[in-house]
């Protein structure tokens, strides 16, 4: 097993510990029926997603993981929060008791496979009870910061339901006897297969057999993970004291995650203001918008190979930023490891938003975004610009992590997403 010479900690605890665990599902398991029932990440459903969700069938997960907005209590904190955490844990009860979930007999580990639309290679993993290592330990290590209100939203859920309700994603190193065990345990018919609506396909196999499980947990015992999705519902398990979190295990590299940028929107801030003072640690040079808009020429440089710089848009123009000066480098902190010194999204945080713009990156003052439109559409409404980046690689997120450091909130979007709904994990199990 892996291990560092200064750890205090024994050589088994810098290893992924995980275990079978007994799941709740929704007893109806046919494609349609889990299709309307389940959930995008509660962090990735909009307001119009929402109202969807909830519309589609009055036992759709997002009711409990978003339980405030969805019942109009307002849960941002105090008894709000209580009340709306405490109403999904009874609507959780309720379900199970009316047999609309139901809990295993037995613990399983279970095989998720996505296949996205646009052909890209699967994505296949694991989903299991992994254990919060001890402090110290470098068994599982987050790459981005959270926010303390966010964490505390999650941790309350958490202590109300005693459910995890959806799965964190773990990016685990590789290991030569997985593959051939995953590939097994992928025999006949899926138990749960759903297909979003943009085409994007779950199939998962529930894996009971000792003479799977066992080699599936003593490989994953050798390596290590980088958390790729679910920093604050990592960090609420450790505040409410949690032993396990449920987790899905995949492989860093192939058969395994991809990495989308997080673009931001600045609300408020005219793009001729933006210019002006990017403009004194830029060189700002506009691109030419053509037939398609600002949306594609922004994909066309986001997917341009060997391409440096960044963009702002207002939604109409857009303009590339690049050739950043001595004063703007100057904004990153010298003493962060130079993994993470080197990222893009590094340097909007430090020296285009906060010394160039005077923004902190607070969640009023600069929102986040999932996807070119999204941000462009945002510079718009909210009468401001949007910063458009390109993604970093695994590998960069990989170093940043191992390196202790931390990226800024929401700096990467790994895909695909498992779909929330599809496998819960009450505590206890």
């Amino acid at each position: 097993m892996r291990s560092t010479s200064d750890s205090p900690y024994p050589e088994a605890a810098t290893g992924l510990e995980v275990r079978p665990f007994r799941a709740l599902t929704y007893r109806r398991r046919d494609p349609g029926h889990l299709a309307r029932v389940s959930s995008p990440a509660y962090d990735l459903v909009t307001p119009e997603g929402r109202d969807r969700l909830i519309a589609a069938d009055p036992h759709n997960v997002v009711r409990l993981i978003l339980p405030g907005v969805a019942s109009g209590v307002d849960g941002s904190g105090g008894d709000g929060l209580r009340r709306s955490v405490a109403g999904a844990a009874g609507m959780l009860r309720d379900w199970e008791q009316a047999g609309v979930l139901e809990r295993d007999a037995e613990p399983a580990l279970w095989v998720y496979a996505l296949s996205p639309a646009d052909g890209a290679p699967d994505t296949v993993g694991w989903l299991a009870a992994v254990e919060l290592p001890p402090a110290g330990s470098r068994a599982v290590l987050p790459h981005e910061d959270t926010f303390p209100g966010a964490v505390e939203g999650r941790r309350a859920l958490l202590e109300a339901t005693a459910t995890d309700l959806e799965p964190i994603v773990l990016a685990h190193d590789p290991h030569p006897g997985l593959p051939a065990l995953t590939v097994a345990a992928q025999d006949g018919p899926p138990t749960l297969e759903v297909t979003e609506a943009d085409g994007v396909r779950h199939a998962l196999w529930r894996v009971a057999d000792p003479a799977l499980t066992g080699p599936v947990t003593a490989a994953l015992a050798d390596t290590e993970a980088v958390i790729a999705d679910g920093h604050h519902r990592f960090a609420a398990a450790r505040a409410h004291g949690a032993r396990a979190i449920l987790a899905l295990v995949t492989p860093m590299g192939p058969g395994g995650l991809r990495v989308h940028p997080i673009h931001r929107v600045v609300p408020d801030l005219a793009l001729t203001e933006a210019l002006a003072a990017a403009s004194a640690g830029f060189r700002a040079t506009e691109l030419p918008v053509g037939a398609g808009g600002p949306a594609e020429t922004v994909q066309r440089w986001i997917t341009a190979p060997g391409g440096a710089g960044l963009l702002v848009s207002d939604g109409s123009r857009v303009v590339r930023l690049d050739s950043p000066s001595a004063d703007v480098l100057d904004a990153v902190p010298a003493e962060a490891p130079e993994a993470w010194r080197g990222l893009d999204v590094v340097l909007v945080h430090h020296g285009l938003v906060h010394r160039l713009w005077g923004r902190t990156d607070d969640g009023g003052a600069v929102l986040i975004a999932h996807g070119i439109d999204e941000a462009l559409a945002g510079a718009r409404s909210r009468h401001g610009v949007a910063v458009l980046l390109r993604a970093p690689s695994p590998a960069d997120v990989a170093a940043v992590a191992r390196a202790n450091a931390r990226m800024p909130r929401k700096s990467t979007l790994f895909v695909p997403k498992p779909r929330t709904g599809l496998v819960l994990r009450p505590h206890g199990d």
